[in-house]
């Protein structure tokens, strides 16, 4: 499973910023002479320096070297990325009055030439924030049927993420699954560029229907049921990507190595070698180390006397030790064979007072929800989305609205 959040924490694709200014075009450089100035514009190369973009236009060195001096502590002039714009600005002389330089999605470099020389600031990019609205079958898995293209990797990593105490979307998609997303669309100039906020999402998991809303309360942002309890539930689906469960919870299964009948308190997840393992829960280390029959196994101590065993482990991560406070989805170590194992897998047990219990059974407790003196608000909120998701039709994909009366 993708672990918490995952947004964040992961980026998969880096992103050629077109700046629609008419001065740049759809190649790799460009010269717009204009009067008693020259604008340069272009994107920058795989490999290639602002050194090599003045000696290509027979710009100073000397006004380089003040250029990266100027902007040393807003942003690197050396710190280029490829496919990412800019545009200098010279005037009949040839002498720079100013570089722009897009450093990412939200942010521009701009150098200008004052009395005493050049002055630099990050100047964020001004988008138009519009609702968009998409709803899909799945066909084989979440990311394809969304779309592969780099924007649309990151709604379905959100997606993921959102209804990852849920839904396992490794083992548990079906085909004919659907889902509806209301999205924050950024727009320049008319186009859009990029995706932001999750607002609101559907998906139908072989035929049960979650529902997730994003509430803000005191400035945090959080995702909600319809009944106004937060999705987030003091465990994770399962702690790791597996192929498949190849042992259950059982109180008398056949021993494959031993070749008797015991009971069986966890579940075996079936997984290449080296998979990382990530702790279901917060909680605290109990026990890092070889334990018997267990091989290389981890104990979490969680609230209310919950606990967690982790066995088999190939390895233990190295920052994981007796004491050690740990987050949700942390990787604790990786997937192995070790003590006795037929091959690669993790065992996993729940355990509530030292009693194991069936981890695909239990109702985890979820976290806290809205507070009463806010529930009509979210309630309200609720039904606008509701209607929304409504006029979202399947199984085709809806693309984004241009309905400019749904601004946020």
């Amino acid at each position: 499973m993708r672990h918490i959040p995952l947004v964040a924490a992961v980026v998969f694709f880096i992103f050629i910023i077109i700046h629609s200014n008419a001065t740049i075009r759809e190649k790799n450089d460009c010269v717009q002479i204009k009067k008693d100035s020259r604008e340069i514009c272009g994107i920058v190369s795989k490999g290639e320096t602002f050194f090599d973009i003045f000696k290509k236009y027979g710009l100073s060195m000397h006004e380089l070297f003040q250029l990266k001096e100027a902007s040393a502590a807003v942003h690197r002039l050396r710190n280029l990325c490829p496919g990412q714009t800019y545009k200098i600005v010279v005037d009949e002389s040839n002498q720079v009055e100013s570089l722009f330089y897009w450093i990412d999605e939200d942010n521009i470099l701009h150098i200008a030439k004052n009395e005493s020389g050049f002055d630099a600031q990050k100047i964020p990019i001004e988008y138009e924030k519009r609702v968009q609205y998409m709803g899909g079958l799945i066909r084989d898995n979440l990311i394809s049927s969304l779309g592969e293209d780099g924007e649309k990797v990151v709604i379905a990593l959100q997606l993921s993420d959102i209804f990852a105490w849920d839904i396992d979307f490794t083992s548990e998609l079906r085909e004919g699954d659907t889902y509806k997303i209301i999205v924050e669309g950024y727009y320049l100039n008319g186009v859009l560029k990029k995706y932001g906020d999750i607002l609101s999402a559907e998906f139908v998991n072989k035929g049960e229907t979650f529902r997730a809303y994003r509430y803000e309360i005191g400035g945090q942002a959080d995702y909600y049921d319809e009944e106004g309890k937060s999705v987030k539930k003091a465990f994770l689906k399962a702690p790791l990507n597996f192929r498949r469960i190849s042992s259950y919870f059982s109180r008398g299964r056949f021993h494959p190595i031993l070749r008797i009948r015991r009971p069986h308190h966890g579940l075996d997840y079936a997984a290449p070698a080296g998979t990382p393992v990530s702790a279901v829960g917060e909680g605290t280390i109990q026990f890092a180390g070889y334990k018997g029959q267990y091989g290389k196994l981890v104990i979490i101590k969680h609230t209310n006397g919950w606990k967690t065993y982790y066995g088999h482990l190939s390895q233990i991560s190295k920052s994981i030790r007796r004491g050690k406070k740990i987050h949700q989805g942390q990787v604790i170590g990786r997937v192995g064979s070790t003590g006795l194992a037929t091959g690669p897998h993790l065992h996993y047990e729940l355990r509530i007072n030292n009693k194991p219990l069936n981890p695909l059974s239990v109702k985890m407790p979820r976290g806290k929800p809205i507070p009463e003196n806010l529930l009509a608000e979210f309630r309200t909120f609720k039904s606008q989305m509701d209607a929304q998701f409504a006029s979202i039709p399947l199984p085709y994909l809806v693309h984004a609205s241009e309905d400019k009366n749904k601004k946020i």
